[in-house]
């Protein structure tokens, strides 16, 4: 099938919908604790969504992206976290995350941020570029779900913390 995907910044008028395709992305994944979309809400309430972005097909919100701020024990600044991304299920393995993260990296890039990072499923974000960095981690996350992507070559070494809205659990 192939989908005409919009992909655009969320406005207020998105707000229901990013949840409910958010929990519908989540909803049957067993890694998940199912309180993606209360952290959106978190960050969204915090200020802290510097990149949140929706894919539409036929005038339907389908997917969402997040970005926001973290902080590297080292004192690097400029990197932002990815996350949550989640696509309808009867949406996924279409092409909508993929535009959604190729999106959502370039607009990264284009305000000058020094890299990304995210946790998440090895085979899928390698795609993007996204590698382990030996010396950069998140506590209490296996090193091989923890990814990073620096877009100006520099590999920070440090402690990896995401906004505190990453607590939000309802």
């Amino acid at each position: 099938m192939n989908l005409k995907v919009a992909i655009r910044s969320e406005t207020d008028a998105d707000v229901g919908a990013i949840t409910e395709v958010t929990v519908a992305a989540f909803k049957a994944l067993e890694i998940s604790n199912h309180t993606e979309q209360f952290i959106i809400t978190a960050l969204r309430a915090a200020k802290a969504l510097t990149i949140s972005l929706v894919a539409e097909v036929d005038g339907r919100v389908t997917g969402h992206i997040a970005f926001s701020p973290v902080a590297i024990s080292n004192g690097t600044r400029n990197w932002y976290g990815l996350g949550p991304v989640s696509v309808l299920p009867e949406y996924q393995r279409q092409g909508i995350g993929k535009a959604l993260m190729q999106e959502g990296l370039s607009r990264l890039k284009n305000m000058n941020a020094q890299g990304c990072c995210l946790v998440g499923h090895p085979d899928y974000y390698k795609k993007f570029g996204f590698k382990n960095m030996p010396g950069l981690v998140l506590e209490g996350v296996p090193q091989e779900f923890f990814f990073a992507l620096s877009f100006d070559g520099h590999a920070p070494r440090g402690t990896v913390t995401f906004h505190d809205a990453f607590k939000a659990n309802g």
